[in-house]
């Protein structure tokens, strides 16, 4: 049965890849992924070089998570105003020539002004992306689609990852930004290969233009988000949860040394485990969810992952870490495609831009949030109550998630290449 059921996942995930209608759009993902991985190595290397503090590479995560803020209520009205496959091609153009002015590095204040840009650009691009997905699959499609999105890119990362160093090594970051520009670029040219039509709320020669419609289109977002059943108590749970791994994530390289007693190699094998099982947690909702649109799978790898923070910090043994980081990573990207798959479905295509830049905005403001209060813990009080409370708090999230939503209908979606 399970071998079927696999077999059945494998057939699925090959429609998706060789569907025209997602294809082009896969791959394009797919390739900037392995250059953003190559660029961010290379750049927290030159951020080092240029500076030689490691406060100066703690910063790049500042000039990430602020344009999100700044700009997601923007982003939003724009996405569902504004032509998104012209949004999308934008925004890769955009990003293929900030890659590619690090070639003549003049600065630190460069490197932060490229990662703020690059940030800001994506601000715009992933939900779109998030958007237009449902327009190029059928709902029965989904799922695969963003599992087979997901799985790929978590295997690009890990090799570009094995190879950044050899290739910075060699000759230095300028490949790295040269490759991730040269991938935005080829990405920018598929994606003008796809069919988007043009979506509920987008401008036409009648639509009032000017600042009064801008706000009112914003602020119907938020009401959108306030009196719907669904976004309005996920918003409740994402930010729980957002807070709650915000300061776990960035601080297991000090719970490796730490707690686990190991050297800087060993935090290479942790971060190996959780990309291990985020490669395959896709599968497990394609294989064994009759219909994965259902608030268990939505929230129960939150349950799953708080108690294996929690667990992390009481075992020492590395097999033991490795064992829990895995179904960790197992979770996490479970969690992560049944998420995208099932908002997809539910948000209304006049609204997709706003809501999913809001679930952004909110998950970054606390995640920021988060790091700032982890970092007081870890050194008044130690890494392991940081996990401790980190996992309590997403498991708690979870169970909120199941009270709020475990009976909500999370399939309102009509095929749009039916329709």
């Amino acid at each position: 049965m399970i071998l079927d059921r696999l077999a059945g996942a494998g057939a699925s995930y090959g429609a998706v890849i060789r569907s025209r209608r997602y294809a082009p759009l896969w791959l394009g993902l797919l390739l900037s992924n392995f250059g953003d991985t190559l660029h961010y190595i290379a750049l927290v290397v030159l951020v080092f070089d240029l500076s030689g503090q490691g406060l100066a590479v703690a910063g790049l995560v500042a000039t990430e998570v602020v344009p999100v803020l700044l700009l997601g209520p923007v982003a939003g009205v724009l996405i569902d105003r504004f032509s998104r496959k012209g949004i999308l091609i934008a925004a890769d153009l955009v990003r293929a020539a900030l890659a590619l002015s690090l070639l003549w590095p003049q600065g630190v204040w460069h490197a932060y002004l490229v990662a703020g840009g690059l940030s800001a650009a994506s601000v715009f691009f992933n939900p779109t992306v998030s958007a237009v997905i449902p327009v190029l699959t059928t709902p029965e499609q989904r799922l695969a689609a963003n599992s087979v999105s997901w799985s790929t890119g978590r295997l690009v990362q890990i090799l570009a990852a094995s190879i950044a160093g050899a290739l910075i090594a060699l000759a230095g970051t300028a490949p790295a930004f040269a490759l991730n520009a040269a991938s935005f670029g080829v990405s920018g040219l598929l994606i003008a290969t796809l069919a988007i039509p043009a979506h509920a709320g987008q401008l036409t020669a009648g639509t009032k233009r000017g600042l009064g419609p801008y706000l009112a289109d914003a602020r119907a977002g938020l009401a959108h988000a306030r009196s719907d059943h669904f976004v309005s108590r996920l918003l409740v749970v994402q930010s729980l949860a957002s807070f709650a791994v915000g300061a776990t994530g960035a601080m297991l390289v000090v719970l490796s040394e730490r707690h686990l007693r190991q050297p800087p190699e060993g935090f290479a094998w942790l971060i190996g485990a959780i990309g291990a099982g985020a490669l395959l947690g896709p599968l497990i909702p394609n294989v064994f969810a009759r219909d994965y649109r259902n608030a268990r799978w939505l929230f129960v790898p939150y349950l799953i992952r708080g108690a294996g923070d929690v667990l992390i910090a009481v075992f020492t043994p590395l097999p033991v870490a490795l064992l829990i980081l895995f179904v960790y990573g197992l979770n996490t990207s479970t969690g992560m495609v049944v998420f995208n798959s099932t908002i997809q479905g539910v948000i209304p295509d006049a609204m997709r831009g706003r809501v999913f830049t809001l679930l952004d905005v909110s998950w970054s403001a606390m995640r920021l949030l988060s790091l700032a209060l982890g970092a007081i813990v870890v050194d008044r009080l130690g890494v392991q109550p940081l996990f401790w409370m980190g996992g309590t708090l997403l498991f708690l999230a979870g169970a909120l998630g199941l009270a709020l939503l475990g009976r909500s209908k999370l399939t309102p979606d009509v095929d749009p290449l039916r329709a």
